[in-house]
């Protein structure tokens, strides 16, 4: 191992160096990194409120098909003013697998490869499939 973690020569354990500084700011201590080591930080997850909110409306609109508040889309794209076949399209969402809407939710999909207009096409019902024709995977 290089860097600032070594392996014990039994191979059982692994020590780890973090360059810490503590501070005092406001009454309170802080842990902040000395001047010249380096810095470490999780990329900021992006999530894409576009696609989110598109999810939201596919499970909302099947809940109240499901539950019999309207009995066809047309009924329900009438309610919501919007045209039956958009409708339809993001209800599809409402299907797509959990691996694919966790990737959305997190923020962990790529932005260029996993779009709305790309989600709006007709997709595998199979989950694997799904993951595979979206490369989420």
């Amino acid at each position: 191992m290089s860097g600032g973690a070594r392996l014990s020569p039994d191979e059982r354990l692994v020590r780890v160096e973090v360059a810490l500084l503590f501070k005092r700011r406001g009454g309170r201590k802080r842990v902040v990194v000395p001047d010249g080591a380096p810095v470490w930080a999780p990329l900021p997850s992006r999530v894409d409120s576009t696609l989110v909110k598109a999810l939201a409306r596919a499970h909302r609109w099947q809940g109240l098909l499901e539950s019999g508040v309207y009995g066809t889309i047309e009924e329900l794209a009438r309610a919501e003013r919007i045209n039956p076949s958009y409708l339809a399209r993001v209800l599809r969402l409402s299907l797509l697998a959990p691996g694919i809407v966790e990737a959305i939710l997190d923020g962990r999909h790529i932005r260029e490869r996993l779009t709305l207009e790309k989600l709006m096409k007709p997709l595998p019902v199979e989950w694997h499939r799904q993951m595979v024709a979206l490369d989420v995977a």
